[in-house]
């Protein structure tokens, strides 16, 4: 792992004091599934209204924390109700972070591959639908990031377990000048909750 990235994620795992009980409730469900799940292939998908913030969040930092705790058999995947773009201040935190980028396809709507490490492994991004075909059809937990997506989708079809992990938006920060700001303290919440589910797998 990038040392760059390692440290980021030394730092948000001594922050779990700062998660509430009530969300740590929500994430010990998730750390539960994936107890369950033990050695099997494991898929994640994260849901939100536009597949453009919170829930590419959710995607990267889930693999990453996956990858900081040694859990090879993750995998993870966003979508949303409506197919947007991944939002540019969001490609900017990862940026910030360390990450390198690589950038294909459509300009309209580009697959994100944001590479966490030296040997290049990443975790691939494009704003989608539920529907898409890369997509698992069955056995994954579905996270909903975001109100509107837990309200509009109220049974995500194939999943195994649904999750309520609703996140602030930082899209309400877009064009201002604490934009950067908001979109790193999504980024450091998300992550920070993300490296607490998979460190209390590594516990069980």
């Amino acid at each position: 792992m990038k040392s760059s990235i390692k440290n980021y994620c030394d730092r948000r795992s001594a922050e779990f004091d700062l998660i509430s009980e009530e969300r740590k409730t929500e994430l010990l469900k998730l750390s539960a599934y994936l107890s369950y799940k033990e050695t099997d292939p494991v898929n994640l998908v994260f849901i939100c209204t536009h597949n453009s913030r919170r829930s590419i969040f959710g995607q990267v930092w889930a693999k990453v924390a996956a990858y900081y705790y040694g859990m090879g058999n993750v995998e993870t995947h966003s979508a949303g109700t409506q197919e947007t773009k991944i939002a540019s201040n969001v490609v900017y935190t990862f940026s910030s972070l360390g990450f390198d980028l690589v950038v294909a396809g459509d300009e309209e709507n580009s697959r994100h591959f944001f590479i966490f490490d030296e040997r290049s492994n990443a975790c691939v991004c494009q704003s989608k639908t539920l529907e898409h075909h890369s997509l698992p059809e069955s056995e994954f937990g579905a996270i909903m990031t975001c109100t509107s997506a837990d309200e509009a989708c109220p049974i995500v079809s194939g999943s195994e377990l649904r999750l309520s992990l609703p996140f602030k938006d930082p899209k309400d920060s877009d064009g201002t000048s604490n934009a950067q700001q908001e979109y790193r303290k999504c980024s450091n919440q998300i992550a920070r909750e993300m490296l607490f589910t998979f460190a209390k797998i590594r516990k069980s």
